[in-house]
């Protein structure tokens, strides 16, 4: 409860912001020329000919994190607004909440808390003569201040650490400055694009969509388990990435900093690229979106020497249903391999149904955690790999709209299970709830 002053403020800094009239705002010319009145803004935040942040041949859709690609069918929430030659967007999203991790107390490893998970994007770009294309990105979140530095409660959760310690069984706040990234492309022809991207923070090509940015992982307030195994990069002091595309394919590479951030979230961390990374995405149709990609990490954890290499592979599929519905979904694979040792897995699958004003969600996930990851005594555990497995179960319906935010009040449900070796610490098959306030941007218009 100490910080539900801190929740109220957002939550009535929200409405106040969605009471700001944008409602005289039209289009002044045609997009593609992106000369746009100063004090005009398209009324129904229809999306236009805004093109691709990598490619003024590409759709707006396919913009995932970082340099990643999502379905051209995808949904997008957010404001939209121009500015003479350049074109602006605004997104994010708000959960204010109650967790509570074992709350049958089956276990000691369990917590509840009242806290605020959140993010807040503001991107723009416009061209450099016929052929190139300027993007910026900037991405803030205020974890830290909603939620304590600690983050908040999640059971067999595991990476970065506090005060010396390592935090297991909570995730990581993510830091105030979690984007800052500037990009140039230029369009040979209308299918053959080259890019650079650079960002401090930024995100390398390794892994999928960030989990903040799927559509299939809107509604869940939740970071995954396999966070560390997929896309724990979208926030890397220090990025430098390359690409090339040609029809439907993207190739690109990246060098980096490899350590994860530390637990200072409002400061800028040292840049060392000293890891590198590979990614090959390819969207066949409209509805999809594949990539596979493999890095070399230098030390990402703070507490833990090793060297990672990481190797990923993901599919995303967006279907647009009648009445602004969308059916979303993810799967996901990832594999963490330090020298001298297996590697080690995780899987996720996640879906969204969203219908009018109710959304209905899921998600399941395996990943194996070793006794190192989950900070167990070697006396008892030894070098153990125990496999974890959770499912997440949750819906929301959106309660009204003022302006262009829409407030949504959601609950979900996790069940876990692990080796039976765990049972002292976890209990037998723990279960965890969430109840929530969400504040988020309406869905533009295509």
């Amino acid at each position: 409860m100490k910080n539900l002053p801190i929740y109220l403020a957002l939550f009535f800094v929200s409405i106040a912001f969605s009471q700001h009239d944008h409602h005289n705002m039209q289009p002044k010319d045609s997009m593609p020329k992106m000369q746009m009145d100063t004090t005009k803004m398209d009324h129904d935040m229809t999306m236009g000919n805004m093109s691709h942040a990598f490619s003024q041949n590409l759709s707006m859709n396919r913009n995932g994190s970082g340099t990643s690609w999502l379905p051209d069918a995808s949904p997008m929430y957010g404001a939209m607004f121009h500015a003479k030659d350049w074109m602006f967007m605004a997104h994010g999203n708000l959960f204010v909440r109650y967790n509570n991790q074992d709350f049958a107390s089956k276990g000691s490893r369990g917590d509840d808390e009242f806290d605020a998970p959140n993010w807040l994007m503001f991107m723009g770009q416009r061209k450099i003569g016929q052929k190139g294309l300027f993007h910026f990105n900037t991405m803030f979140s205020f974890d830290a201040l909603t939620g304590g530095n600690d983050g908040y409660p999640l059971l067999f959760q595991s990476g970065e650490a506090y005060r010396g310690s390592a935090l297991v069984d909570r995730q990581h706040p993510h830091d105030l400055f979690s984007e800052l990234s500037v990009s140039y492309s230029y369009a040979f022809t209308k299918d053959m694009d080259a890019f650079v991207y650079v960002g401090y923070p930024g995100e390398p090509a390794l892994g999928a969509v960030a989990f903040m940015h799927r559509p299939s992982a809107l509604n869940n307030p939740d970071a995954p388990l396999s966070h560390h195994w997929v896309d724990a990069t979208h926030i890397t002091f220090g990025v430098a990435t390359i690409g090339f595309r040609y029809g439907e394919f993207k190739v690109e590479g990246s060098s980096f900093t490899g350590r994860e951030p530390n637990e200072h979230r409002y400061d800028f961390d040292k840049p060392r690229f000293d890891s590198y990374s590979g990614r090959l995405s390819f969207n066949p149709d409209k509805n999809w979106a594949l990539q596979v990609s493999h890095g070399f990490l230098k030390q990402p954890e703070e507490l833990h020497p090793d060297d990672v290499n990481r190797t990923t592979a993901s599919a995303t599929y967006s279907l647009p249903l009648a009445d602004d519905g969308w059916f979303n979904a993810t799967a996901l694979w990832g594999m963490n391999k330090t020298q001298g040792h297996d590697g080690e897995h995780a899987a996720l699958l996640e879906a969204s149904w969203n219908r009018k004003k109710l959304a209905v969600y899921g998600r399941y996930e395996f990943v194996q955690k070793s006794s190192e990851e989950l900070s167990l005594p070697d006396a008892i555990y030894g070098d153990s790999v125990f496999p974890v497995n959770a499912v997440t179960a949750g819906l929301s319906y959106d309660l009204y709209s003022i302006g262009k935010f829409k407030f949504a009040a959601g609950g979900q449900m996790s069940f876990y299970s692990t080796s039976s070796r765990l049972d002292g610490l976890y209990g037998n098959n723990p279960m965890a709830f969430e109840v929530y306030l969400r504040v988020y941007p309406s869905l533009m218009k295509m």
